[in-house]
């Protein structure tokens, strides 16, 4: 059984056109989130999954690693889905989903994601909460936030503040999904074949498909934040937080 890693990228966004290629302290961003998912000892090969040949010829420039893909695809993970079939991976290989817009996350989420797919075989698919500490996160519809069942499996995903605290008590626990992914390789190719759900529409939260079909996602909680790039102000962010880490 291998671990591969996959960073799905287009290069077209709303907000932010180009994302994958802005320079972030002399590298792109799409070179420091390969970095990080390197630097993961569970990982054997960490591929761009791209629709542009522009981030092609970029993971080219720095030794990386990528696959071409259709343009159209509604989500990450349907594109991962192509790539896996490319690369003609086994099925009970795990397949990892790595955003390419959080380009200084530390590995051990990566560890910490994997470890329940390969201890229980039941398990489709995975991802990783962090228990959100600054108050301006809560009601930020960029951060989703999730809600899990007393097993650790996803109730909810949502760009609303979940739960909603009806009495108001002195503590008040929300979590951040993070946005990594782990699935089975068969499995990620049934989603892909899934429609796209009327809550996932709602919302444009890809595991929401998961979930309104009736499959369990396994929510791990880790102790690691990762900074999320959405605007190019946020670049600055990341370069202060490089500066004070000396990376």
């Amino acid at each position: 059984m291998s671990i591969t890693a996959f960073i799905p990228s287009r290069y077209s966004s709303t907000r932010f056109p180009g994302k994958p290629l802005a320079m972030i302290a002399g590298k792109s961003m799409i070179q420091r989130a390969c970095s990080c998912a390197l630097k993961c000892p569970d990982i054997s090969d960490v591929y761009v999954v791209t629709d542009d040949e522009r981030i092609m010829e970029s993971v080219k420039g720095f030794g990386g690693k990528a696959v071409m893909t259709s343009k159209n695809h509604p989500s990450g993970t349907d594109r991962i889905a192509e790539a896996v079939e490319i690369l003609g991976l086994n099925d009970d290989d795990i397949v990892v989903n790595i955003q390419g817009d959080q380009p200084l996350f530390s590995s051990s989420i990566i560890s910490q994601m994997v470890k329940p797919l390969v201890d229980d075989k039941t398990i489709p698919m995975s991802t990783v909460k962090y228990r959100i500490s600054d108050p301006s996160e809560i009601n930020n519809s960029n951060i989703v936030k999730v809600v899990t069942d007393n097993n650790g499996f996803a109730l909810y995903f949502s760009r609303c503040a979940i739960p909603f605290y009806r009495d108001m008590p002195p503590v008040q626990d929300y979590y951040k999904h993070l946005g990594f992914y782990a699935y089975r390789k068969r499995f990620i190719l049934e989603f892909k074949r899934l429609p796209v759900a009327r809550l996932e529409n709602t919302e444009k939260l890809e595991p929401l498909r998961a979930i309104e079909n009736g499959f369990r996602i396994k929510v791990v909680e880790t102790d690691y934040d990762s900074i999320e790039v959405d605007a190019p102000v946020d670049i600055k962010k990341v370069e202060k937080l490089l500066e004070s880490l000396k990376v």
